[in-house]
């Protein structure tokens, strides 16, 4: 199977299925000499883990990480930094009845038409534990832009019909409540709706958005290798998410050039834009403003209501999925997005580092 692996410079390549022994990852272009431990990434990794609220899947993971590699007395040593997570809480039996059958919504048909065979485990590679391999690398990146002053963070802006209102954002909100909104009012409303769409057996879907600021301009490429394509790329291969608007997306649409241009303007701190509508890329070039992206997600597939499928032999059949599943996505695939985020924006700037000559000169000269 190809497509593991992630980046360019800073690379990571995941391992792992939802019900085998353990995922993990492996780090390539880890600088020595970051001070890094467990509980650095533990943080991140219990943003994802399930069990946790009432709005997630009762399956109890600690999803406890193990560094396997590439740290020596605290710090990192320049090498292949792995992390493993094991394993504890498969209950396999659970999806026995759907061996031969394709649950809707999921990956299950198009996995078996690609390898004709899958695991059908909880959905082996396909499963949103894949992500745990994300996680941690992107613990990682973030801990290294912390210290270029650099801040990556992620939210959810909407689940169903419940926005957030952007004069009551609150960011320490975004870890204490469980939807993950910065509004504790919207959470509210959206702990409600969900309530009521649990009931009917049914699941919602929601947006996320990741802001990054502290960001200079000039990274990326103005044809193959955007910023914002690169970014697209990583945030449309989380699972569920089904499209990624950069700035003001797909309202760009309706807008008009003298609306949608930001005008720029310079202070003795630099040059600067007025407004930020293009979210921070131009011509697929970060432009010292904030990043701005929003990914929108489907509802869970796997809903306990009778559905119409078909088996492997091609027989029409129902389908009563069983297990333990999220009624919603969005609020444990929020830190996925801030780290999958985190580790384009990393590798462009290491990537970056190549882009002038006066650069290379000043940093090798004597």
């Amino acid at each position: 199977m190809a497509g593991n692996s992630f980046g360019n410079i800073f690379r990571i390549t995941t391992w792992g299925e939802s019900h085998g022994k353990a995922l993990g990852v492996v780090v390539d272009g880890v600088p020595a000499g970051l001070e890094l431990c467990e509980e650095d990434i533990q943080l991140f990794l219990d943003r994802r883990k399930p069990g946790q609220t009432g709005i997630s899947t009762p399956r109890k993971e600690d999803d406890l990480v193990e560094i396997l590699s590439g740290v020596f007395e605290g710090k990192t040593t320049g090498t292949s930094l792995s992390m493993m997570v094991k394993n504890t809480s498969q209950k396999s039996r659970d999806y026995s009845q759907i061996a031969d059958c394709y649950r809707p919504g999921h990956a299950d048909y198009t996995f078996d038409e690609k390898y004709g065979f899958r695991d059908y485990r909880g959905g082996g590679r396909s499963s949103g534990r894949e992500t745990i391999g994300r996680v941690a690398g992107g613990a990682i990146a973030s801990k290294i832009l912390k210290e270029m002053g650099i801040d990556v963070f992620a939210y959810t802006t909407a689940i169903g019909p419940v926005k957030i209102d952007r004069e009551n954002f609150d960011r320490n909100a975004i870890l204490l409540n469980p939807t993950a909104m910065p509004d504790n009012v919207a959470n509210e409303q959206a702990l409600a709706f969900l309530q009521t769409a649990r009931a009917n057996y049914d699941s919602v879907g929601g947006v996320m958005e990741c802001t990054v600021t502290g960001l200079p301009a000039g990274l990326g490429d103005p044809v193959f290798e955007k910023l914002d394509a690169n970014l697209a790329r990583a945030i449309m291969s989380i699972g569920a998410v089904k499209a990624v608007e950069i700035g003001d997306g797909v309202r760009v649409s309706e807008s008009l050039g003298s609306e949608n241009n930001d005008a720029f303007f310079a202070d003795e701190t630099g040059i600067h834009k007025a407004t930020n509508h293009s979210g921070g890329t131009l011509g697929g070039i970060s432009d010292g403003a904030p990043l701005v992206l929003r990914a929108y997600v489907k509802p869970t597939p796997s809903i306990f209501q009778t559905q119409h499928t078909v088996n492997r032999d091609g027989e029409n059949t129902e389908i009563a999925i069983k297990g333990r599943h999220d009624p919603i996505i969005v609020p444990r695939a929020v830190v996925v997005m801030e780290s999958m985020t985190a580790l384009t924006v990393l590798d462009a700037l290491l990537l970056n580092m190549t882009a002038r000559l006066d650069r290379i000169v000043e940093f090798y000269g004597s």
